[in-house]
């Protein structure tokens, strides 16, 4: 399907089975070196991966983000999460978002690229954003992630608002949030295979037509 052809509309009041997701056993929570060192040995090693961030919310007026608190990659049958308190997985984060071999695709990453370079020091490297890519000509806006689950696997994607705003700077993140944030990154690769279907073989290439 031509992602010109989104019918935003007609796809938010469908009635649609459930996503299913990830399964939490698929999992991993970065906290150590020696799994830091596990999943830089995979992530280096991908093509491609799906990526996304989460941060605590803020409330006060004024009040400016701290985030990313959390960083989720994403290869095609397992997702790791990284808190950014922990410093043994920074260094895997630095070398994988910055690699121009490995492409990391998901939505919405103006922030993410924004609070990364100003926390971290991290500068994104060959990312697609897939908000931007799927929207098609001559519409307004960015596509989310339900549309596009929507569009590509005729499924409903369910996002909680109080898991998404929920604390993500906690020193023990709760199942349910492990879930949320590990489909956020593993939704996104997933889309970004079905996406390059439909595009001329170069889109495929690493390095370009990303920004």
């Amino acid at each position: 399907m031509d992602a010109a052809a989104i019918d935003r509309a007609a796809l938010e009041a469908a009635e649609l089975p459930a996503y299913p997701g990830i399964a939490l056993a698929a999992v991993t929570l970065v906290a150590d070196a020696a799994t830091a060192a596990d999943a830089a040995r995979v992530l280096l090693a991908a093509d491609a991966l799906g990526f996304d961030s989460e941060a605590k919310p803020t409330f006060a007026k004024g009040e400016a983000s701290t985030g990313p608190h959390l960083v989720q990659l994403a290869t095609d049958d397992r997702v790791w999460l990284f808190p950014t308190s922990l410093a043994a997985g920074l260094p895997v984060l630095k070398a994988v978002l910055e690699s121009t071999q490995v492409r990391k695709a998901g939505f919405g990453l103006g922030n993410d690229r924004s609070q990364l370079q100003t926390r971290f020091g991290i500068a994104l490297a060959n990312v697609v954003d897939l908000g931007e890519r799927l929207r098609g000509p001559g519409h307004r806006g960015t596509v989310g992630a339900k549309i596009a689950v929507a569009h590509f696997f005729g499924q409903r994607l369910q996002k909680s608002k109080k898991i998404g705003t929920s604390n993500w700077a906690a020193p023990r993140l709760s199942e349910a949030q492990m879930r949320y944030a590990a489909n956020d990154a593993h939704v996104a690769l997933r889309i970004y295979r079905e996406w390059l279907k439909t595009q001329p073989t170069a889109s495929s290439r690493p390095g370009e037509g990303v920004s």
